[in-house]
């Protein structure tokens, strides 16, 4: 294979970029921007800064969907706004809500023109007991093309703006009440964890992802610390010590295979970025430690890669590095060529890991009769792939 061929088979390229609706929305711009776009809006400068953290309360803190809801903001200046820019958010255009309460919104993303096609992602919520934990796409489609995952077979859309990933934790506030000022049911926060495993690698849109989760972990606004975010890639090696020192959330690796043959096939990346480099990498990660322990997510595979060997294997590459291992049954799709392990053998492997000292958790599906375990709901543009779907599964509760 030649080196070209290799990298088609590693990466695909966007086939669209964003083209901004005619009011933009303000949703997912830093502060400083937020004071150019008042500027821009004919704001004095004096003024500008204390404008901007107004609507930043508004927006972040009370979850304010129109200018006029800001009562503190004079007419004059809610009017000029309203002219020329927006607070919106993703439109849900489809909502499942399962007996045990996790729930799906399928979401449009504003369209840039009369001739641009809607693009779709799904988001979604997993109560627990003690925590609810939101599941944010970063693509539409996936730039990678892991064997096992769906989306491999499709395209890459485009990226998301950092607008449209927080604007998915700002839709899930709002379907569920979840603002500052509101009412929840039993009195406390219901978005408590976010975990970047939605559609798409979030670190092949580096500058978005950051800027969204810095915004989503602000104290300020909508305050989910960043203990409690967790970001999962593929392996994309030079982002991962960037996401330690500029977003510093937890980091969640989909693994999958303990020898560079196999994860070659499984998750191609690996042929750019070997297991060498990438661990080593998680070795390096800013900020890891037994209280921040780096998530490996881990796919069963029958007679693929959940032999004891492999256990072993598992054990030995991550010694030395603070982890802890998400074992996921996998949940085969139409033409996958890939079986779920047997239950038996499932449970000898997190067995074997948990006596090597490592926390194993084999995590049970949620939401299946509305078919959020497993990702069904279609968009026209792309859909949920199998790794991701059953990572969110894994990731349901995070440290």
């Amino acid at each position: 294979m030649t080196p070209s061929a290799a990298s088609t088979l590693v990466e695909k390229t966007p086939l669209e970029t964003y083209v901004p609706p005619a009011k933009p929305s303000l949703i997912g711009l830093s502060r400083a921007e937020l004071c150019d776009r008042l500027g821009d809006v004919g704001v004095a400068p004096p003024q500008r800064k204390m404008r901007a953290q107004q609507l930043w309360h508004w927006m972040y803190v009370r979850g304010a969907r129109d200018f006029a809801e800001m009562t503190n903001v004079s007419k004059e200046m809610r009017a000029t706004l309203a002219e020329h820019v927006t607070v919106d958010r993703p439109e849900v255009v489809a909502e499942q809500i399962s007996a045990d309460g996790t729930r799906k919104w399928l979401l449009r993303l504003p369209s840039g023109g009369d001739g641009q096609k809607a693009h779709e992602v799904e988001c979604v919520y997993i109560p627990e007991t003690d925590r609810g934990t939101l599941c944010v796409s970063s693509q539409v489609g996936c730039t990678l093309n892991c064997s096992f995952c769906h989306t491999g077979t499709q395209r890459l859309v485009r990226n998301l703006t950092a607008g449209e990933i927080v604007g998915q934790v700002m839709v899930a506030r709002d379907r569920l009440n979840d603002w500052i000022d509101r009412e929840t049911p039993n009195g406390n926060r219901l978005i408590t964890n976010i975990v970047m495993m939605g559609m798409g690698e979030p670190l092949y849109n580096f500058d978005a992802v950051r800027d969204a989760l810095l915004i989503v972990s602000d104290n300020e606004g909508i305050g989910i610390s960043r203990r409690r975010i967790t970001l999962s890639t593929s392996g994309v090696v030079p982002n991962i010590k960037r996401t330690g020192d500029e977003i510093g959330v937890m980091l969640a690796i989909s693994l999958h295979a303990v020898r560079d043959e196999l994860r070659d096939e499984l998750v191609p990346l690996n042929r750019k970025y070997p297991l060498k480099e990438l661990l080593q990498a998680c070795r390096d990660y800013p900020g890891a430690s037994n209280a921040r322990r780096i998530t490996f997510e881990y796919v069963m595979l029958k007679d693929v890669n959940d032999s004891l060997d492999d256990a072993r294997k598992l054990v030995q590459l991550l010694k030395g590095i603070p982890a802890k291992i998400n074992l996921i049954p996998f949940n085969p799709w139409p033409g996958s060529k890939y079986e779920c392990s047997d239950w038996d053998q499932i449970e000898k492997f997190s067995e074997y890991i948990f006596n090597a000292g490592y926390s194993s958790p084999v995590r049970t599906p949620r939401g299946r009769d509305i078919l959020a375990a497993c990702g069904q709901l279609k968009s026209e543009t792309e859909k949920l792939s199998v790794r991701e779907r059953n990572a969110l599964r894994a990731m349901a509760m995070t440290d």
